[in-house]
């Protein structure tokens, strides 16, 4: 066995941190140290009670800087699960401390970032991961499977709704401010493009019909399907029968009006994710970028309205 690889980590006070935390134990490695504004990280006990912590960047740079200069001390890989502006400036201070980089989902806001990556990758020799994990999914695999194995002329017709209900704490935090997190196409729905444009190719369309600081809806037309999509954090737009079960959260993609089942699934993915970049597999820039290409456009269209090939939840929302 190997010498475990070391980690640092930014961001480990959100939701996702925890899932690196157990990905990086899972594969039998090190957390290092770790960063974060806020100090509530106990959850760091129960993976890494021995790594050290910060709540400055500045003072978490200089650690990675002199453990860089340390035989045997550098960090290898830096996990990156700050918010989403900060993705681009804290790659930068991966890859300048000779670390390789891991990020959560986007990788950026702006489909130039992606270019600019690309030169302090070839600068420094070191890589940049995304977190892509959907892409693992099996059930997600086995879809992209039926596709290319179906007929290569054939246009599926897609229907996307995911209904992620938050609470009033939502637009107070950064990810209710579009120019720190991107909106909600971007913060809930960028791995659902992802996912698209992996399956049935690249975008020949993009139309946005409604978009506000709680909902988002369009049409994407791809080289082998049309997509009509709707994504909210309103609770008010879930189906009937969710709130009647006392759930708030609703997920559904039909593919030729079948549905695709992968609610569950996605405990080990990040795992899966860390042993893919590991072995020297990971998805990289060129693996991002059309879903930030998506994400940008939308957030930056002039809303069409209730015309053309629009999502039917999108009538609930506006009666």
């Amino acid at each position: 066995m190997g010498k475990p690889v070391r980690f640092a980590l930014i961001g480990a006070a959100g939701y996702i941190a925890p899932r690196h935390m157990k990905a990086i134990k899972d594969t039998g490695n090190i957390l290092v140290s770790a960063v974060d504004k806020y100090d509530s990280v106990g959850i760091i006990d129960s993976y890494f009670p021995e790594a050290d912590f910060f709540v400055e960047t500045e003072r978490f740079d200089r650690h990675l800087d002199k453990l860089r200069r340390k035989e045997g001390k550098k960090i290898d890989y830096v996990a990156i699960c700050s918010p989403n502006y900060l993705h681009d400036a804290h790659i930068r201070l991966a890859l300048r401390n000779e670390a390789h980089a891991i990020c959560e989902k986007p990788l950026v806001l702006n489909p130039w970032n992606v270019d600019a990556l690309r030169e302090i990758e070839e600068e420094t020799g070191k890589q940049i991961n995304v977190v892509l994990q959907v892409r693992l999914h099996p059930a997600i695999q086995q879809l992209k499977a039926e596709i290319d194995s179906g007929p290569p002329d054939k246009i599926y017709d897609i229907d996307l709704a995911y209904i992620t209900s938050r609470g009033l704490w939502y637009s107070i935090s950064w990810k209710g401010d579009t120019h720190k997190s991107g909106g909600v196409a971007t913060n809930i729905g960028i791995h659902f493009f992802d996912m698209l444009t992996m399956a049935f190719g690249r975008v020949k369309g993009n139309i946005v019909h409604y978009q506000d600081e709680k909902s988002s809806a369009g049409f994407l037309h791809l080289e082998r399907a049309r997509v009509r999509w709707f994504m909210s954090l309103d609770y008010n737009v879930l189906p009937d029968n969710v709130k009647a079960r006392g759930q708030r959260t609703f997920r559904s993609i039909t593919v030729e009006g079948r549905e695709i089942e992968f609610s569950g699934g996605f405990n080990e993915l990040h795992t899966e994710t860390y042993k893919n970049i590991l072995n020297g597999e990971g998805f990289g820039l060129e693996d991002a970028r059309s879903s930030i290409e998506i994400a940008y456009e939308i957030r930056n269209a002039t809303p069409v309205g209730l015309t053309g090939d629009y999502h039917p939840m999108l009538k609930k929302l506006l009666k």
